[in-house]
C-alpha cells in the first residue's frame, strides 16, 4: 500500500494509470508510440525505485521525477525530455496561482467599484491585470488539456491576455454610426456636417473602438461613408461665398477650390491623428485600415484623391506614416483599365504605394469577391488580412462584423511528428484541429458571459451587428455569432519539407500536397460552420511573434532539422519561404489558390529592389489580377529616410545625403502593417535579414501580358 501526497497535503492512492497516460502523451507530443509493454516496463520501474527507497508515501514531484528517470533509464531520453518541458510549464501555472489570481478574476468581472475614474471597458482592465498574470490566469482556469496544447506549442490561444475580456477586430459602419451620432461615456457626439468634422470623428471612432478590443479596426468603406459630408460642406461654402456678392461662373471655380482645400485639411487631419493619438491606455496608436478606390460618386472619388494625396506627402518633414493601412480595392470597369472612369485614382494609388508601401491592394474580381459586390456587399479587409463576408447568421457583409478570436495550428511540428508519413500527417492534423475547435467553443463560453457594459463603445453604442435591442446587462452571445471563428496555420512551407523534402517553391507534387494540407483545414471549418451554426472559417495567419515562438519550442524537442528548424522563425501561413529565389510571376501563380481557400484571411508579399515606380507597381498588379484569381497583395522594399530632415534615402547610405546626419530610420511591412525596424520581434526580425526579392527587372514592362 503506499500513499501519494498531492501538493495540497492530501493523501491519495497511488495510481499506475495515471503515469502511463503521462507517459503516452508525452510521447505523442513528438511524435513517437510507445508499445503497451514498454509503458508497463517503465511504470514498473518507477515502482522498483519507490520500493528501493523503503518509503510509503511520496510525494507527486518525486513520482515526477522517478518518471523522468525510468524513461531515461529504458532509453526514451526524449520523451523524458517532453515530459520535463510539460511539468516546467504546469509549475509555473501553479506558482502563480495566488491571491493575485483571485483578485483577476473579480476584475474580469467588473472593474468601475474601485475608481470612478476608470472605466468598465477592455482598456480599463488592463490597467489594472498585468498581462502576463491574466495569461496565466486564463490557462488555469481552462481545462488542463487545453492548456497543456497551448504551453507545449501544439496550438497557440491568440491574446491569451484578453482571452476572457474582449474580441477581436471590427469593420465599424463608420457612415451609420457618424450619421445617428455616438456617446463614448462622457455625452453625446451629434452627427458632424462638415468633411474635417467627420474626418475628425472617424479617427475617434477608431480610437475608441480599440479601447475596446484587442485587435485592429478598419474603416471598410472609408471614401464613400465620408463622401456624405461633402456637400454640406460645399454648400456651406456656397453660402459664404454669395455673401460676399460671388455668382455665377466665378463662385462655381471658388467653391471647387475651397471644397478641396477643406478635404484637404480634413484628410490630412486623419494622417496625423491616427499617427499620435493613442489608444489602448496609452500603450499605442490604433492599429487602423481605410478600405477605399471603388466611389459611388465624383464626392467619394475627391475623398479618396485627396486622401491618397495627403498621404503621400507624410508627416511633418515627410516621415513615413505607419498607419493607417490603406488597401485600395481594384475593379475592372471602375478604375483598373485606362478607360474606367476612376483609373487616375488606380494611378495614383500605384505611385503612392511605390514611395510610401501603402497602399496595399484588393482584387475586387476575384471570384469570391466578385460574388459578394454582384450581389450588392462591398468586400473589404483588414491590413493584417483578416477578411469576412459570408454569414451564416444573417446578412453578408463586413459592416459591423469581425473576427471574435484565432486559434492558430502549429503545422511543422506535425510534419515532423508524421515522420514522412503524409496519412500520418492528416491523422495528426484531424485531431488537432478538433483540438483547435474545442478551444474556440471554450473561449466561446466564456466570452458569452460578459455583457454589452463590458464592451460599452463597441457593443453600447451599436457598432457591432448582433448588439441591437441589447442592454447594458444582456450578455454579448448574440454578437458572438455574426463574427467569423477562425483557424489558423503557420509554416506550410516548413510542413512540406519535414513530409517530402522539398517546399511548394519547388516542385508542382509539392504544390498540390500544400493545396491539399490547406484546402483540409477549410473543409473541416466549412463542416464547423453547419454543425455549430456559427461563422467559422480557414485564416492564414499572420504570426508576428508566433513565427519565432513555435520554432523554439519545436527546436527543445526535435533538434535543429535541415529546412524546418534551423533558422529563428517560422514562414507566414501558406507563404513561399522569403529567402528562396523566385520570380514574381511563380510566386503569384503558387500563392494565388490559398486567397479562396483562406476565407477568414490572406496576404500575399512581393519583395521588390530599390525603390519601385508606380509604373513597375501597376505591371505587377495587373498581371496579378488579370491572370490568377489572386486578391490581396503588398508590394514590399525597404523605407529609409533621414529622421532630421526627412530626406529619402534609396541606396544603402549611412547617413544623410542631404544633411548629413546618420540618424536614419528604417520602415519594413510585418504582418499586414507597417513598423519601424527596431520594433520587430526577433523572429520577424531574422525573417526581414532572410528576404530576398523576386527579381531585379521589376522596373521594366515584363509584366504586360503580351
Amino acid at each position: 500500500m503506499l500513499d501519494v501526497v498531492k501538493r495540497d497535503g492530501r493523501r491519495v492512492s497511488f495510481n499506475a494509470q495515471k503515469i502511463g497516460k503521462a507517459i503516452k502523451g508525452a510521447a505523442e507530443e513528438i511524435g513517437q508510440s510507445l508499445k503497451e509493454s514498454q509503458v508497463i516496463d517503465t511504470i514498473q520501474k518507477v515502482i522498483n525505485y519507490i520500493e528501493m527507497s523503503g518509503k510509503s508515501n511520496v510525494t507527486v514531484e518525486e513520482i515526477q521525477n522517478l518518471v523522468e528517470k525510468a524513461l531515461s533509464d529504458n532509453g526514451f531520453k526524449n520523451i523524458a525530455q517532453a515530459y520535463s518541458t510539460y511539468r516546467n510549464e504546469r509549475t509555473k501555472v501553479r506558482e502563480i496561482k495566488s491571491d493575485l489570481m483571485r483578485a483577476i478574476g473579480k476584475i474580469g468581472i467588473e472593474t468601475d467599484r474601485d475608481n470612478a475614474n476608470v472605466g468598465n471597458n477592455f482598456s480599463s482592465k488592463l490597467l489594472r491585470i498585468a498581462s502576463e498574470s491574466n495569461k496565466w490566469h486564463n490557462l488555469a482556469s481552462m481545462p488542463k488539456h487545453l492548456a497543456k496544447a497551448h504551453e507545449n506549442g501544439d496550438v497557440y490561444y491568440h491574446d491569451l491576455d484578453s482571452y476572457n475580456l474582449t474580441t477581436n477586430c471590427l469593420h465599424i459602419p463608420t457612415k451609420e454610426i457618424l450619421e445617428n451620432g455616438f456617446n463614448t461615456g462622457y455625452g453625446t457626439i451629434n452627427n458632424p456636417r462638415r468633411i474635417e468634422t467627420a474626418a475628425e470623428l472617424s479617427c475617434i471612432l477608431l480610437q475608441s473602438t480599440q479601447n475596446d478590443m484587442f485587435g485592429g479596426q478598419s474603416h471598410p468603406d472609408f471614401d464613400n461613408d465620408m463622401s456624405i459630408f461633402v456637400e454640406p460642406t460645399r454648400q456651406e461654402i456656397k453660402e459664404e461665398l454669395m455673401e460676399y456678392g460671388i455668382e455665377g461662373e466665378k463662385l462655381e471655380k471658388l467653391v471647387d477650390s475651397k471644397l478641396r482645400e477643406r478635404v484637404h485639411q480634413a484628410m490630412q487631419g486623419v494622417v496625423y491623428n491616427l499617427n499620435t493619438m493613442h489608444s489602448r491606455a496609452g500603450s499605442q496608436v490604433p492599429f487602423s485600415s481605410i478600405n477605399l478606390g471603388i466611389p459611388y460618386n465624383e464626392d467619394a472619388a475627391l475623398v479618396c484623391e485627396i486622401f491618397l494625396l495627403e498621404y503621400e506627402k507624410g508627416l511633418g518633414k515627410g516621415e513615413q506614416p505607419i498607419f493607417p493601412n490603406i488597401i485600395f480595392r481594384v475593379k475592372e470597369g471602375v478604375n483598373r483599365e485606362k478607360e474606367d472612369p476612376y483609373f487616375y485614382l488606380f494611378e495614383l494609388a500605384c505611385r503612392v504605394a511605390a514611395k510610401r508601401m501603402n497602399p496595399t491592394f484588393m482584387n475586387i474580381d476575384a471570384d469570391f469577391n466578385k460574388e459578394y459586390y454582384d450581389k450588392g456587399y462591398m468586400p473589404a479587409t483588414m491590413g493584417c488580412r483578416t477578411y469576412l463576408m459570408n454569414n451564416i447568421n444573417g446578412d453578408h457583409g463586413c459592416k459591423g462584423r469581425g473576427n471574435i478570436a484565432p486559434t492558430t495550428i502549429n503545422l511543422p511540428r506535425i510534419g515532423l511528428q508524421a515522420k514522412g508519413n503524409v496519412d500520418k500527417f492528416f491523422e495528426i492534423l484531424q485531431s488537432k484541429m478538433e483540438l483547435a475547435k474545442e478551444s474556440l467553443m471554450h473561449r466561446y463560453s466564456v466570452l458569452k458571459n460578459l455583457r454589452v457594459k463590458d464592451l460599452p463603445f463597441v457593443a453600447g453604442q451599436g457598432l457591432m451587428k448582433g448588439s441591437e435591442g441589447l442592454s447594458p446587462d444582456d450578455n454579448i452571445e448574440p454578437i458572438l455569432k455574426q463574427g467569423t471563428w477562425v483557424l489558423g496555420f503557420i509554416g506550410l512551407a516548413e510542413t512540406l519539407i519535414a513530409l517530402v523534402g522539398k517546399h511548394h517553391g519547388e516542385d508542382e507534387a509539392t504544390r498540390e500536397l500544400g493545396i491539399k494540407i490547406v484546402s483540409y483545414i477549410r473543409e473541416y471549418t466549412d463542416r464547423l460552420k453547419e454543425e455549430t451554426h456559427l461563422n467559422w472559417s480557414c485564416y492564414a495567419t499572420p504570426a508576428e511573434g508566433l513565427s519565432g515562438k513555435f520554432i523554439k519550442q519545436d527546436q527543445k524537442i526535435f533538434g535543429i532539422v535541415k529546412g524546418v528548424t534551423d533558422k529563428e522563425y517560422y514562414t507566414n501561413s501558406y507563404h513561399v519561404p522569403v529567402g528562396y529565389p523566385i520570380s514574381i510571376i511563380d510566386k503569384i501563380k503558387i500563392e494565388a489558390p490559398y486567397h479562396k481557400i483562406c476565407n477568414g484571411g490572406h496576404i500575399s508579399y512581393l519583395e521588390v529592389d530599390g525603390t519601385p515606380d508606380g509604373e513597375a507597381i501597376m505591371n505587377i498588379l495587373n498581371y496579378a489580377y488579370k491572370n490568377t484569381n489572386i486578391s490581396y497583395l503588398g508590394i514590399n522594399f525597404h523605407i529609409r529616410y533621414c529622421k532630421n530632415c526627412g530626406t529619402y534615402l534609396n541606396n544603402g547610405e549611412s547617413k544623410c545625403t542631404c544633411c548629413g546626419s546618420h540618424d536614419i530610420q528604417g520602415v519594413s511591412r510585418v504582418t499586414g502593417y507597417l513598423s519601424l525596424d527596431e520594433r520587430f520581434g526577433p523572429g520577424k526580425y531574422e525573417e526581414r535579414e532572410d528576404r530576398v526579392t523576386h527579381t531585379e527587372n521589376h522596373k521594366h514592362n515584363y509584366f504586360i501580358e503580351k
